[in-house]
């Protein structure tokens, strides 16, 4: 089955298409944080296998406001680059292929440490982002700052 198209975003790597979503909604375990940060990878022209990648951090629209990153483009090639180096086959079908990075790898794949946020201290209310996404799930190449209107979160 493959990844659906809307709130995907297109990456090239080494030549191959891929198309990279992190998932609308959070689970009810990483709306508490018990579970990681993550996205998938799939070819974008017939694709097979399914990366998953879990991040060493909760997603951004956890309930609980623990630490958080933005999920930049650099870090998906990285990514996808070291699943390849560790047996991925995109265009072959199968289950998912997992890859779980650690804080060290992190820091390797971004080429600095990770620059870690805490939506709560970001003047950011959860409960507000059903509606839209939050600043830093936007994978634009730089962060993109808060809006701050008076009188709102």
């Amino acid at each position: 089955m493959a990844m659906p198209k809307k709130g995907s975003r297109l990456i090239t790597v080494d030549g191959t298409i891929y198309r990279w979503r992190v998932r609308h909604k959070p689970t009810y375990c990483q709306g508490n944080g018990w579970t990681p940060l993550s996205f998938a990878v799939e070819r974008a022209e017939k694709p097979g296998r399914v990366l998953v990648v879990t991040l060493p951090c909760a997603r951004p629209d956890n309930w609980l406001g623990e630490r958080t990153i933005a999920i930049h483009p650099i870090l998906v090639v990285g990514c996808i680059r070291r699943a390849v180096k560790q047996g991925w086959e995109s265009g072959q079908p199968g289950s998912a292929f997992t890859l779980t990075i650690t804080e060290d790898e992190l820091a390797e794949l971004l080429g600095e440490p990770p620059q870690y946020l805490i939506p709560f201290s970001l003047g950011h209310d959860p409960r507000r982002w059903r509606h839209r996404r939050p600043p830093s799930m936007h994978s634009d190449l730089e962060p993109r700052q808060a809006e701050h209107r008076p009188g709102t979160f």
